[in-house]
């Protein structure tokens, strides 16, 4: 296991999974995607997340796209890969195979299925314990209300202080912001990621927590870069007022399209050529589509002219 652990910082959106036309993988817009996300100013990049669209794939899609990914960026980014299952074996074997491959963390949410079945607190400490002792790299638990498994911020730093790899934290739930601060405070140097997730749709108040990472969506890292960068060099008021200017595309983003923005943003820009999305998830509406354009268009968002 590993002594110490990596301390990543920064802008790491989710990719998307790119599929053609007919639903099929495209891997060759998954690599243009993946260069567009970089040259956009992504710190580091995740994949097979849930704006990934991970649970519409099979083992054997997985394992592509994850190779596919990992091989492309050859090392120009630090790439998470989400290795979520119920299962702790499972979980512990997916998150293994990412590592042999290249992976620099693995993002796993508590085990949970449907809407009833949920895992006890001392379930929860043997799963991720397991998947620790599977691997020497970092793994950053994802606090998301998809879950619905309450994950409290007194468990999570003691996951933190008692398991090797269990160092980063994507708090996705109401009130982040406290619940960062109060992560921070219990866990001290064991949390060495407590990071911002949703979007960014909380960014400035979690940054003022503690947060140190934003995991977003992949459509406009650089939007997400002038509000972090001016963040991290001390200019909050600057920050502020990049913020303001992208809140209603980030807003646009997690109320309205969900993980269907960053496809459209890329399709519209020529970075991939289909925004298919998986049945039986939905098309966005017409009017959504040009509203989410319209929004980013008004930054100049890169997505929209870096295929062109």
């Amino acid at each position: 296991m590993t002594s110490s652990v990596p301390a990543y910082r920064g802008v790491f959106p989710v990719a998307p999974t790119v599929f053609d036309a007919s639903g099929a993988l495209d891997l060759d817009g998954q690599r243009r995607a993946v260069d567009f996300m970089i040259d956009a100013g992504s710190q580091g990049l995740c994949i097979l997340a849930n704006f990934s669209e991970q649970f519409v794939l099979t083992d054997d899609e997985r394992e592509r796209v994850m190779h596919a990914v990992l091989e492309h960026v050859a090392g120009r980014v630090p790439v998470i890969v989400t290795t979520t299952h119920f299962a702790t074996q499972v979980c512990a074997e997916r998150s293994r195979r990412a590592q042999e491959a290249g992976a620099a963390m693995v993002m796993v949410m508590p085990p949970y299925h449907g809407a009833t079945i949920r895992v006890p607190e001392l379930g929860l400490v043997d799963f991720f314990r397991a998947v620790s002792d599977a691997i020497a790299i970092p793994i950053m638990i994802q606090d998301a209300p998809v879950a619905g498994t309450p994950l409290s911020a007194p468990l999570l730093a003691r996951m933190a202080r008692e398991i090797a790899n269990v160092a980063y934290f994507k708090i996705e739930t109401t009130g982040a912001a406290a619940k960062l601060r109060e992560l921070i405070a219990l866990g001290g140097d064991a949390v060495v990621g407590p990071w911002d997730g949703e979007e960014a749709i909380t960014l400035m108040a979690d940054l003022d927590a503690g947060a140190t990472g934003a995991m977003t969506g992949g459509g406009y890292p650089d939007g997400i870069r002038q509000i972090t960068d001016a963040y991290a060099a001390g200019r909050r008021d600057e920050a502020m007022d990049a913020y303001a200017r992208w809140l209603p595309l980030i807003n646009y983003e997690n109320r309205q399209c969900g993980l269907l923005a960053c496809k459209a943003l890329m399709a519209e820009g020529g970075v991939i050529a289909s925004e298919t999305a998986r049945l039986p998830i939905q098309p966005l509406h017409p009017a959504t589509r040009a509203g989410l354009i319209e929004l980013a268009r008004r930054n100049d968002a890169l997505v929209l002219r870096w295929g062109r």
